[in-house]
């Protein structure tokens, strides 16, 4: 799972736990809402300042929004896993 993919899987549930609709949530970051639409839809990457922002609305840490889910690898299959 590419890290948007994570980012936009946290964001929205994230999101959705503290029962803030897109726009609620784009008001309190001073984001446009279509932005964070794209962001949950993967579409846009969002730099590391809007993922503080976000995530301090959210009253969670930046990390958090870009944690795996639990066994998820960040390895692609074949990969040798020496980065």
């Amino acid at each position: 799972m590419e890290i948007r993919e994570v980012f936009a899987r946290n964001l929205r549930a994230a999101r959705r736990a503290k029962g803030l609709s897109q726009e609620e949530l784009a008001h309190r970051a001073e984001i446009d809402r279509t932005y964070i639409s794209s962001l949950e839809r993967s579409i846009y990457n969002a730099s590391i300042d809007v993922v503080d922002r976000l995530a301090t609305v959210l009253g969670a840490e930046a990390s958090d929004l870009l944690k795996r889910p639990a066994g998820q690898s960040k390895k692609s299959p074949g990969s040798s896993g020496n980065k």
